[in-house]
């Protein structure tokens, strides 16, 4: 259109991708949640068909005249021995059927469990299938699962603490930060796409080398990683520009003169009639 700015048409065309990019995560998630809905569903039919087919084989057999007393203890008390063999296999699928109803992860997702930590492959009633960065596929009982960190839910944050040397101006490094942070934003790139203005939290802390400047970044779940190493390599070319120092580990050595002559060591005289005798090992000790 006439007198729209390159800036804009920038903008325009972040918008749009981003619009983009949330349409196919709504689709995945709408997937991801009939996929759900089904497996509820085939868990409750089992059981419901279970428990039927329990209640008519036991009403058939009232109806024929079979004493249903002895069954009926005979079956409890097998039901307690399987539940005490079984205790940990029962844990797992309740565990897995409140995972699904609640939706705590599913495919895809990147989640740490405490003993693993990655992307989803499979989950079953049993099981979760977790495959870590380094390959491995860790196959995790439901049961064992007591707590879990999705990092892919809805959004998620890179947050950077920056180091500059003690002899940098604080307020000229947060500028440079923040026109970085900026820069990535309005580039809307594949799997870094930042969905807020960048915050500059302020100084984090005092280092023994260095001050540490904290930038966050609220991104699309799961692109937090690729989007800090964005950033993290556009702020080395803009301090290599703006002349920021990034610091490294110094140690400061003091060296004192030593005597050039030694300094003349003295001992004083036994007394007379003392006489120093080593005490003879006993026999056969070093043999």
């Amino acid at each position: 259109e006439p007198g729209t700015t390159d800036e804009e048409l920038g903008r325009l065309e972040m918008l749009r991708e981003l619009a983009v990019r949330r349409a196919e995560r709504s689709a995945i998630q709408a997937e991801r949640a009939r996929k759900r809905t089904e497996t509820l569903g085939t868990v409750l039919k089992s059981i419901a068909a279970l428990v039927i087919y329990t209640i008519a084989a036991f009403m058939s057999l009232s109806e024929f005249g079979v004493n249903l007393g002895p069954l009926v203890a005979s079956a409890g008390i097998v039901g307690i021995a399987f539940g005490f063999g079984a205790q940990s296999l029962v844990k797992d699928f309740l565990s897995g059927i409140f995972m699904l109803i609640e939706d705590q992860f599913g495919v895809g997702d990147i989640i740490d469990v405490g003993s693993a930590a990655g992307v989803v492959e499979a989950v079953s009633l049993r099981t979760t299938q977790i495959r870590d960065v380094h390959g491995t596929l860790w196959h995790v009982p439901n049961g064992e699962i007591a707590r879990v960190a999705n990092k892919s839910q809805q959004w998620a944050r890179a947050v950077l603490d920056i180091e500059v040397a003690y002899d940098t101006n604080v307020n000229h490094a947060m500028a440079a930060i923040k026109e970085v942070a900026d820069s990535v934003w309005r580039d809307a790139l594949p799997n870094a796409t930042i969905v807020e203005e960048p915050e500059i939290w302020g100084v984090e802390n005092f280092g023994s080398d260095a001050i540490a400047i904290r930038l966050a970044v609220k991104v699309e779940p799961g692109e937090q990683w690729a989007t800090s190493r964005v950033i993290r390599r556009r702020l080395k070319e803009k301090f290599d520009e703006v002349g920021i120092e990034i610091p490294f580990p110094q140690r400061t050595v003091w060296l004192h003169e030593v005597a050039d002559e030694p300094v003349p060591v003295t001992t004083a005289p036994l007394p007379e009639g003392d006489e120093f005798v080593p005490k003879a090992a006993p026999e056969g000790e070093f043999n």
